[in-house]
């Protein structure tokens, strides 16, 4: 089978678009006409900083296209940090993924500001004084549960990811654990697999390939021990200086084949589990 032809009814659930405070490469329309031109079925739109399920709405309406684009919230300040009402709204707007803080968490501020990043700002953390999480994430765990939303980890630190995660599952809140090959949000495939097992998607970013942050021979062996069963695969692309995203995903696609992930495999990760994810 050709790479090409394992994105027939794939989808991309990490991209960054235009418009954006941040430069991206390509707009909603562009994206979105990329992903069906590949035989893709959906995209998810991710911006930092602002809601994006209305756009989504948008573009879904006047391209007519088979690929559907869908829309998320990311937890960052300029919607109110914790905010279950930011979350309502969203969700009830049809966004299908609620992000905790990425830029604006408290562990990604450690590591320092991310290119870009345009104000100065105290860092959302998700534990009180106790260790505890706050009554802000459980109030915005129930209202991503009620609309049975799926809520990821974003950049918060791997303690926070964890405890986040099991509290999740025991409050029947679909979870995914964001991009942990991500050296801000690095956790170790051990502990991967223990919240896989309890019912965590599992998210595999190209971009952390491609970035080398985690070499592609590690990908597949982290993915074998996980189970692709539990995996999702993302481009986590957009970015004005690197590929698209289509392109994104074919090289991922051919890393992982390359290193022995097999097409059922592939076909998990690229269509089956984004689709339990937004709900098809």
């Amino acid at each position: 089978m050709e790479d090409n032809d394992f994105l027939c009814g794939s989808y991309d659930l990490h991209i960054h678009a235009a418009p954006s405070p941040f430069h991206r490469l390509l707009g909603d329309y562009e994206l979105l006409g990329a992903a069906d031109c590949a035989g893709m079925a959906g995209i998810l739109l991710k911006s930092h900083y602002e809601p994006t399920a209305a756009r989504a709405e948008l573009v879904n309406t006047y391209l007519h296209t088979k690929a559907k684009a869908y829309g998320a919230v990311v937890l960052n300040w300029p919607v109110g940090g914790l905010n279950p009402y930011a979350v309502h709204n969203a969700l009830v707007r049809g966004a299908k993924v609620v992000y905790m803080p990425t830029r604006d968490a408290e562990n990604s501020l450690r590591f320092g500001n991310m290119p870009g990043d345009f104000f100065e700002r105290p860092g959302i953390g998700v534990l009180d004084q106790s260790g505890r999480l706050k009554k802000e994430v459980h109030a915005v765990m129930e209202v991503v549960r009620s609309f049975d939303a799926v809520l990821a980890t974003g950049h918060l630190a791997p303690e926070e990811s964890v405890l986040l995660c099991r509290e999740g599952v025991r409050m029947g809140v679909r979870m995914a654990l964001t991009h942990p090959e991500f050296p801000r949000t690095k956790i170790p495939v051990q502990i991967q697999k223990e919240l896989a097992s309890q019912g965590v998607y599992i998210e595999k970013c190209w971009y952390n390939i491609a970035e080398r942050e985690c070499a592609a021979q590690e990908m597949a062996m982290y993915i074998r021990e996980v189970g692709a069963a539990h995996c999702f695969m993302t481009t986590d692309r957009g970015q004005s200086n690197r590929e698209p995203p289509v392109e994104g995903m074919r090289k991922f696609v051919s890393a992982l084949l390359e290193h022995g992930i097999d097409e059922r495999e592939i076909h998990k990760m690229i269509c089956e589990i984004p689709s339990q994810i937004i709900g098809h």
